[in-house]
Order: structure tokens, then sequence, then C-alpha cells
């Protein structure tokens, strides 16, 4: 028999899509399934994004791009980013990737190795832990706690940084939870990070404009003092619900380029070339349709929150950003993942069990209400009615 490699067997993945595969088959065999499992808006691609591609396609647009993408795409991200941030950022440390995983990937390649440390959120996104086991580094849980509004601490992540510490993750506005890192806490990190110039930072974004209630977005690119060493992950699947275009971006620091752009030759050759151009179209077009989705999203978090505090023994914190509740059901007796699968076969209720998110994930759901309105409410209505008649298992 083979012998496999034994990275292969650390390798993790991401739960949602079990989940989702499971809901569709029951689906497919007559069941009445509400999926608030899977992390992607619900809304059609706007039109003019959709006809940016059709164009490309009929102007012949059918090669291979280059491995950092098309310049005109680099540059259009460079301007939104001077539009929104005011922040300076060459075309040339911009690179397009097919989604946002690769980036998380290449990073925990280039810092990832037995005997040093990468620093990331739990309870946060299942492939961080998964590519830095991965590599054979090992895996520093950064605890995201509820009392904190689910934001991180800048003192305890400082606390948790050693010697052997090479890559420090963060996720603000925050999947799973919905928390959004305030700027103070940020400065005072920030400043932390002056003791510890050898770490490099890779700050996941791809949230950023899903915030609600007044809350500003904070990116790590506005701090001048880290930029040589943070790596910025963003893109268009939740802005732009572009889930399925697989269209993302990394804003790399120096010589690091260089070593993405290697990767991305050797790993996938380049970013097809209709989704480069429909990806100029969502920058450089009109918002407005960005805009009423994230409004959307605001009026079903505010259902969603109202309906999980009304559970039997459910509470549920407001999520400040992203389109997640991560509502706390330590007080019904059940664990999370066994709840999770219950709700599924026994309720129709497709959710996430906090597990799946992290160590500290226990005693927590995942809701995402990139759903309907209804859908939602007749959700948290088949939530209540088993939460009622059915005991921990």
């Amino acid at each position: 028999m083979f012998k496999t490699i034994a990275a292969f067997d650390r390798i993790g993945e991401e739960n949602a899509f079990a989940v989702l595969a499971r809901a569709t088959e029951l689906a497919g065999q007559g069941r009445d399934i509400i999926n608030l499992g899977i992390g992607q808006p619900d809304f059609r691609t706007p039109d003019h994004i959709v006809e940016a591609a059709i164009k490309a396609l009929r102007d012949g647009h059918h090669g291979y791009t280059p491995a950092t993408g098309i310049k005109p795409l680099r540059e259009a991200v460079s301007a939104d980013l001077h539009k929104r941030l005011g922040v300076d950022v060459s075309p040339d440390s911009v690179m397009i990737m097919p989604g946002g995983k690769p980036t998380m990937f290449m990073a925990s390649l280039m810092f990832g190795q037995p005997g040093v440390d990468i620093l990331y959120p739990d309870p946060g996104f299942p492939i961080y832990r998964s590519m830095i086991e991965f590599t054979g580094a090992r895996p520093v849980p950064v605890p995201i706690r509820e009392e904190n509004e689910f934001a991180f601490s800048a003192e305890e992540t400082l606390k948790l940084i050693t010697p052997q510490t090479r890559l420090l993750i963060l996720n603000s506005p925050a999947n799973p939870t919905g928390g959004v890192t305030p700027k103070a806490e940020i400065d005072k990190l920030v400043a932390g990070l002056e003791k510890w110039p050898d770490v490099a930072v890779m700050s996941d974004e791809i949230y950023d404009q899903m915030v609600y209630d007044g809350e500003k977005h904070v990116s790590l690119l506005t701090y001048p003092s880290i930029r040589d060493r943070l790596i910025l992950l963003n893109g268009w699947s939740k802005t732009y619900a572009m889930t399925g275009w697989r269209l993302g971006y990394a804003i790399w620091p120096g010589k690091l380029y260089d070593y993405a752009r290697k990767l991305a030759v050797n790993l996938h050759s380049c970013v097809n070339a209709a989704s480069q151009y429909a990806g100029i179209a969502a920058l450089t077009g009109p918002q407005d349709e960005a805009r009423k989705m994230v409004e959307e999203f605001d009026r079903r978090r505010k259902v969603v929150v109202e309906g999980l505090n009304a559970l039997p023994n459910t509470s549920c914190r407001t999520p400040k950003g992203a389109f997640y509740a991560f509502p706390n059901i330590k007080q019904t007796g059940w664990k999370a993942k066994p709840l999770a699968s219950s709700l599924l076969e026994d309720a129709g209720v497709a959710v996430i069990g906090g597990p799946d998110f992290g160590v500290l994930g226990e005693g927590y759901l995942r809701l995402s209400y990139a759903n309907s309105t209804e859908n939602i409410r007749k959700a948290l209505d088949r939530m209540g009615e088993f939460l009622s008649s059915r005991k921990a298992a």
C-alpha cells in the first residue's frame, strides 16, 4: 500500500460545505430545509457586473492573464482602497486571487514550519488552523470572547506572542461571530507589535463593508508602522454577492509579493479573465446594489437576534458586522454539534456547530442571516419548537 505524506493527515476542512451537502441531500428527498449554514449572500450578482463578464467573453478575453492579475483590475483595487480608506497602495503590491483562501494558504506556507508559532482567532474561520497545522507550525489560538463582544483583546493577543511567533492572523468583521474590533483595541495591538518587528500580520478583511449600528471598519492598511509586514486579504465574494466567481485579492509587502507570485504560477497560473473584468465593473460601477444588500442584512440581523433571544435557554449578542449570529446555547444542555445535527435532521434547519470554528466555539451555533426574512422567521419557529420539546441527547 502506498504511503501518504503525514501533512495530509493534519489537514482539516470547512464543515459548512458538509452541512450544505447534507441539507441539499435532504431537500432532494423532498424535505423542506431552511439553510442558515452557508455563508454566502442570497442575492444575485448585480446585473452590470454580470454584463461586464459577458462583454469580456464576447470581446475575446479567453486566454491566460498575468499570474498577478490584469493591470486595470489591480489599478481599480488601488483606487478603491484610496477612495474608501484614504491609503495609498501601489497596484504593483496588489495580487488578484481565485477567492480568499489562496491568500491564507500562501501566508501559512511562507511562515509555517515545525518549530514556529502562528496565532489565529478562536472561534474563527476553520481554514486558518487547518493550513497552520498542514505546514507543521504550532497553532496558537487567540481567544475571541463573548464578554468582549467577540472582538479580539490586544492585551491578550500580545501576551501570546513569543520569539517563536512568525505570523498573526486577524479577522474583523469576523466569521463566525460577527464581532467587530474597535479602533482603540487595534491601536493598542499595533503599538504593541512594535516590540515584535519579526512577526508578520495577515488581516482578513473580506467583510469590511458589512458593518452596522454606526460601526466603522478599521483596516490594518491604515497603520504605516506595520505596512512592511502586513498581508491584507479581501475580495468581491461577500460585498458584491460573487462567491461563485472565485475572485479575491491580496496586498503583499516587499519581497513577499514575488514569493506569492511564484506560488500563484505553481498553484493556479492565473484567475480567469472574465471574472477579472467583472471585478473592475464591481469596483468602478454603481454601488447602489451593494449598499442595498447591507441594508437588507441589517434588517435581517435585527430579526434573527430578537428571535434567538426569545428561544428557550438561548441568548445572542448583537453582531456588529458580517452576516452571522453566534448564539449562546450553553443553558439548553445540548452540546453544539449534536444540536446542530438534530436541528437539521429533525427540524429542517441547517446551522453550524460552534466547535467547527475552534475549541472556544463549544456552546454556540453559527447562523447565517444571508437568507430571506421569511425563512429566518420560519427557521426560528422550528428551532423554538425543537428546543421546547426535545431534551439534550
